[in-house]
Formats: C-alpha cells, sequence, structure tokens
C-alpha cells in the first residue's frame, strides 16, 4: 500500500489509512479511526477512536483530534490548533457519554493555535483566523476572528478575501480563479466557476 509511516509513529492495529496518506514524526492514530487518502499528519498528531478524516487533509504538528471529530475533504487543521469534546470537564466527573460531535466541511482552514469547542459544524470553505476561539457553527465562505470569534468577512473557495458586505444582497469575484460569488439571504454561494 502506498502510505508513508515514520517509524516513530504508533498505529494502532484496526486503523483505517487511505493511500498516498503520510504519518510523520511520534503521530498516534487509534484502531478506530478512518483516514483518507492522501491525507498528511505532522508531527506529535493524535488520531482518536471515533474520527474520520476526509481525503486530502492537512492537520500540522501538535493537533489532537478527540473523538466525535469528523473532518470532510480538503479540510486545513493549523498547527497546535485543539478540538474539545466535552463542554464542560471535570476531573471527578466521568463524561465519556457526553461527547458533542463536531463537523468540519469540506475545505474548511482551521488556522493555527485556534480552538473548537465541541458541538458546532463549520461550514465549507469557512476560515477561522489564528488563535479564535469558535463557539458556535460557522456559515460557509465565512471568515471568523478573535476570541469569541466573530464573522469580519467572506472567503473564496481558493483562500483569497471576497470584498462582500457581511449581510445584503452582493456578488463578487476571487481575483486569482475569477470564480463568482454570490452574497443572499446572509449565505454565500458559487455562481460561476471559470474553466
Amino acid at each position: 500500500m502506498d502510505i508513508t509511516i515514520h517509524e516513530t509513529a504508533i498505529i494502532d492495529t484496526g486503523a483505517q489509512i487511505g493511500k498516498g496518506s503520510r504519518i510523520w514524526h511520534w503521530v498516534h492514530v487509534c484502531g478506530g479511526a478512518k483516514i483518507g487518502e492522501n491525507v498528511s499528519l505532522g508531527q506529535n498528531v493524535f488520531v482518536g477512536n471515533k474520527v474520520i478524516i476526509g481525503n486530502h487533509c492537512k492537520v500540522q504538528n501538535n493537533v489532537s483530534i478527540y473523538d466525535n471529530v469528523t473532518l470532510e475533504a480538503g479540510v486545513f487543521c493549523g498547527p497546535s490548533m485543539v478540538f474539545t469534546n466535552v463542554y464542560n470537564p471535570r476531573s471527578l466527573v466521568e463524561r465519556k457519554d457526553e461527547y458533542l460531535d463536531t463537523l468540519v466541511k469540506k475545505g474548511a482552514t482551521l488556522g493555527a493555535n485556534c480552538t473548537i469547542v465541541c458541538g458546532v459544524t463549520i461550514g465549507q470553505f469557512a476560515f477561522v483566523g489564528a488563535g479564535s476561539v469558535i463557539t458556535k457553527d460557522i456559515k460557509p465562505y465565512a471568515l471568523m476572528v478573535g476570541n469569541p470569534a466573530k464573522q469580519i468577512g467572506w472567503m473564496s473557495e481558493y483562500g483569497e478575501r471576497l470584498e462582500l458586505p457581511l449581510q445584503g444582497d452582493a456578488k463578487a469575484t476571487c481575483s486569482h480563479t475569477k470564480t463568482e460569488y454570490e452574497l443572499k439571504a446572509s449565505r454565500v454561494r458559487v455562481v460561476k466557476v471559470v474553466e
């Protein structure tokens, strides 16, 4: 199988890893994890049992992906960003039956050192700035920054800020790809892709 696994990595029996994936230094993948094709897990990454990672995801150094987290295809997890899976943890209270599901949709970017509080859905191609704290669902294409994070704009699928207001009806074009986007009813969608 076409998988690169560093000799220091620990891959528990039963873990599913797709072809073309790269597992780097001191990674631990638990036996129930499902990892897609062409995924990169950087140094010191932990992947729990009840985790699904889609194709073409990049997980940078020092990220722990705990149970009940799902990453769809093409998600980027920046260095040392954090997922949680219990909303109100206590060492003296067992809460493994209270894990909340976290879903990160296709193409989203989670910047370095950001924190994703469990139980949220991050929309496709959303962009979370470095150090931000996400406590609620994020719309597709939204640009979020701060603690707690607030939306300050919209991002293209290429990763460029779109010249769109937060509210109202408007259109914008990604300067790199020339793809056209439309803002309507507080949602952004692609209206024309230039081949």
